[in-house]
Formats: C-alpha cells, sequence, structure tokens
C-alpha cells in the first residue's frame, strides 16, 4: 500500500476510509445518501466504503474523496484512511 503523504499529483488513487458517529438511514448509509426515497435517520454510526482520492491536504491532514458506493463527497482525516492505492478505470461502454 502506498502512504498518503508519498501519492504523486496527476495520478489516480483510491482508499478505504471510515465516517466515525454520523446519521444513519435504515440501509447504513449516511444521512442524505442519494436513493429513490427520502429516508428518515434511523441511528448514529459509522460508516466504512472505498473512495477516489479528489484532493489532498497534506498540511491540515485531510483529503477530499468521492464515495463508490453513492457518489457522495466527503472530507476524511488521514487518520480515518488505509489501504491506499492506485485506481484502475474500466470503459464501461466496451
Amino acid at each position: 500500500m502506498i502512504d498518503i503523504r508519498d501519492i504523486e499529483p496527476g495520478k489516480s488513487y483510491a482508499c478505504k476510509f471510515i465516517l466515525r458517529n454520523v446519521p444513519l438511514d435504515s440501509f447504513g448509509r449516511p444521512g442524505g445518501a442519494m436513493s429513490l426515497a427520502d429516508l428518515p435517520i434511523q441511528k448514529y454510526g459509522d460508516y466504512e466504503s472505498i473512495g477516489v482520492l479528489k484532493t489532498r491536504d497534506t498540511e491540515k491532514e485531510l483529503v477530499e474523496l468521492i464515495d463508490e458506493k453513492g457518489g457522495k463527497t466527503y472530507v476524511v482525516p488521514f487518520a480515518d484512511i488505509w489501504d491506499v492505492d492506485y485506481a484502475e478505470f474500466e470503459d464501461e461502454t466496451a
């Protein structure tokens, strides 16, 4: 795996991340996640997923990433990401 401080600008990376103590709907998605129906918040808890890195702030030790499950963008501390690796994208039209 790659250390978040060692990633190279211009290359695509993804990582696993956790959002801690956030509002979750009945499917375990963070509140406000896009769905066919607006579902009420059921509980607070942790949400884990995989995201593609969008930006990185080494001074504040934060990354902005796009969640692969729902497409939402989150800002996550370095301490709450792991398994940083190169991201590969496939052409879905093929």
